[in-house]
């Protein structure tokens, strides 16, 4: 399963999430780091979702750019 993440930098280092999970975040020091804890955290987030008998919801977010006048 591919999920996207949005990943942000911060002033301590990174934090990510997820639009498809909600209230699924992790944070890190570097870009390598919160995205193995992003990785960790959506496969605990999907696992508690399958233990308490919810479906795990079907990717529908994506990443675009669109360029406008600066």
């Amino acid at each position: 399963m591919k999920l996207l993440i949005v990943v942000e930098q911060t002033g301590t280092g990174y934090s990510a999430y997820s639009p498809d999970l909600d209230g699924c975040v992790a944070t890190g020091a570097t870009r390598e780091e919160v995205e193995r804890e992003m990785r960790a955290a959506i496969e605990l987030h999907l696992g508690g979702l399958r233990e308490d008998g919810h479906e795990v919801p079907e990717p529908h977010a994506y990443a675009t750019y669109v360029e406008v006048a600066a």
